[in-house]
């Protein structure tokens, strides 16, 4: 039996956890694709390590898969849609038609619930297996408002009601953190998104604690609660502002360079959350599959992170990169996580305004972190997203 390159990595800590960064309902029709396309001679192997990290049927009938979560966004979600459109199609129809008041938002909204319930009831079996601790799935709060609190409050209550194994998917933004500490207070688990910086970071965690000390004194039951904090890496390096800040200073920054700093940031975050024993879990998204200065093909975003604890969770295009490129990566160092940055790429960056703001602890004020340019570029993607799919549902409605 060989092992998929993402079971060689939880590998080097037992507690390591590869997610799926989709909807559970779109993995069928992607494992076929995949299978489809494989190389010679690898279909069997391919097909084998894919049934092993997720399988519905082995999921029904013994509460395991190789993924420990899931995780969703606007761009994800709209995917799931686009693969069935008959079937979202007739979803919005049923809910128009049980709800005649309801406008285009409201309906979409309902939808979106649907999507999540979904999700999460696929890989229930998981969730009461492992006693809360695997089997989770996060349904995000409208990207669009991102810095209204009580929109996001109200979103993310109705999300968790969708399911005891649904997390609740929070902005890093102010407003996002204050909600954040109050659905911990509730004992609702959470993931913090659109975050890129040590100062977003450590607030998650302050907002995380906050919480945890007032569901305890409430004698809210915490014992399947989690917290996950994002970073999503390549999108700091690439959607922020580190190369223009650079062409503007005649600073000449390499990929390498960039993915230095972004490795100093989550390390710096990591190490923070585990020397003060912080129960968030740190989560690595947005990872990247490329060649190396020296002509290499890596994929810094596993391989520098190889031995921690981190969850990372991975979509299913960069899950086909990795397998399409196995055989050309290095094995991964179980001690990786314990390997300084590059320092002299870390000095490079200090000159820039924009790494400082992501890797110092007081690099930017909570009202600024929506402000950030990575949180602004991501944060307009999703939201295009969203629009999208509340145009499929307008659609739908007006016939």
């Amino acid at each position: 039996m060989s092992k998929h390159i993402l079971e060689k990595l939880a590998d080097t800590n037992p507690e390591a956890e590869i997610w799926w960064d989709s909807s559970p309902l779109v993995y069928p029709s992607w494992k076929e694709e995949t299978l489809a396309a494989a190389p010679a001679g690898k279909a069997d192997e391919w097909a084998e390590q894919l049934a092993r990290l997720y399988d519905q049927d082995t999921v029904n009938a013994q509460g395991t898969m190789g993924f420990r979560g899931v995780t969703t966004n606007p761009p994800l979600s709209l995917q799931a849609v686009q693969l069935d459109p008959q079937g979202w199609t007739q979803l919005v129809k049923d809910i128009a038609a049980a709800n005649p008041g309801l406008g285009v938002e409201g309906v979409y909204w309902k939808m979106y619930l649907e999507l999540v319930k979904k999700g999460a009831d696929a890989i229930l079996p998981v969730f009461d297996k492992s006693g809360g601790k695997y089997g989770m799935l996060s349904g995000q709060v409208d990207p669009r408002f991102v810095t209204d609190g009580e929109a996001m409050l109200e979103q993310g209550l109705s999300i968790a009601e969708m399911g005891e194994n649904v997390m609740v998917k929070l902005p890093g933004s102010k407003e996002g953190y204050e909600v954040l500490e109050e659905l911990t207070a509730r004992g609702i688990s959470t993931n913090n998104t659109t975050s890129f910086a040590v100062a977003q970071y450590s607030r998650c965690m302050a907002a995380v604690t906050a919480g945890l000390q007032r569901a305890k004194a409430a004698g809210v039951d915490l014992s399947k609660w989690r917290s996950v904090i994002t970073h999503m890496s390549s999108r700091l390096g690439e959607k922020g502002d580190w190369q223009k800040e650079a062409k503007l200073r005649g600073i000449d920054l390499s990929l390498d360079e960039i993915r230095d700093g972004e490795e100093a940031v989550l390390k710096r975050a990591y190490w923070y959350g585990k020397n003060t024993n912080h129960p968030s879990k740190m989560l690595q998204c947005s990872m990247r599959v490329e060649k190396d200065k020296d002509g290499k093909t890596v994929s810094r975003h596993i391989q520098d992170f190889a031995g921690s604890d981190m969850v990372y969770t991975c979509p299913p295009s960069y899950i086909k990169q990795l397998m399409d490129v196995a055989d050309e990566l290095a094995p991964f160092d179980p001690k990786a996580i314990e390997r300084e940055p590059n320092p002299a790429s870390v000095e490079k960056l200090m000159k820039l305004p924009s790494f400082r703001q992501a890797y110092e602890f007081e690099g930017m004020k909570p009202h600024e972190f929506s402000k950030y340019g990575a949180f602004q570029a991501t944060a307009t993607e999703f939201a295009a997203a969203t629009r999208q799919t509340v145009d499929f549902v307008r659609m739908v409605m007006e016939g």
